[in-house]
């Protein structure tokens, strides 16, 4: 999101999620995503899932 220049409250909008649920999957507190968010996520930042996810243990 810092490279792109975005702030949290202007994703959350852009992808029709609430700001407390983006700030979860943010944090890595999250336990799932759906794919429908993760693409939005994704043609906002203009990435790729695997530039924002990380496998945890």
């Amino acid at each position: 999101m810092s490279k792109r220049n975005i702030s949290l409250t202007e994703l959350a909008a852009k992808i029709g999620i609430t700001q407390a649920n983006l700030s979860i999957l943010k944090t890595g507190k999250g336990r799932a995503i759906r794919f429908s968010t993760l693409e939005a996520i994704c043609k906002v930042l203009k990435c790729q899932p695997g530039d924002i996810l990380e496998f945890g243990d």
